[in-house]
């Protein structure tokens, strides 16, 4: 039996990728954090039900909390429940971590994002990325550096 590489991030394990971030931020570190769920909640994450599109992360009360990530419930979900698809989650990080992030977004003018949505040992996982804006000139020329790498793969392909 073959063993998996522990560095490389497995195609099964990813849930949900939010590829708009690249697009409007800078993303200068990236961070791995747990997220409290409820049942219903892992059982569409598991089916690949959510949305992170719109998603950001809130700092509120020293802590962490994803904010508008949509988590469709599966329609065989309990009946004694009313699921909230949208609802704030609360990330879990450590206290070191959770205040240098903190006082990035407050003192420094950054954001935090979601990138990614994996499984790791069972567990729903999200990496957050601290992010700065982009401008539209940057990403115009994030736009035209993408192009020109496409290309130029081409054009080593042909010969």
């Amino acid at each position: 039996m073959a063993k998996k590489s522990k560095n490389k991030q497995d195609k099964d394990n990813i849930i949900a990728r939010n590829k708009i971030v690249t697009h409007d931020y800078f993303i200068e570190n990236r961070f791995e954090a747990g997220i409290a769920l409820e049942g219903w909640e892992v059982k569409s994450l598991r089916e690949g039900r959510i949305n992170l599109k719109e998603s950001y992360v809130i700092v509120k009360d020293r802590e962490i909390f994803l904010f508008g990530a949509h988590v469709t419930p599966l329609p065989t979900a309990s009946t004694h429940i009313n699921p909230d698809p949208t609802r704030m989650r609360k990330l879990l990080m450590h206290r070191k971590e959770l205040n240098m992030l903190i006082g990035m977004v407050e003192r420094k003018g950054y954001t935090l994002v979601a990138t990614f949505m994996y499984w790791k040992k069972g567990r729903a996982k999200i990496e957050i990325g601290l992010a700065k804006g982009k401008k539209l000139h940057d990403k115009r020329a994030s736009d035209k550096d993408r192009d020109w790498k496409r290309e130029k793969e081409r054009l080593f392909k042909r010969g």
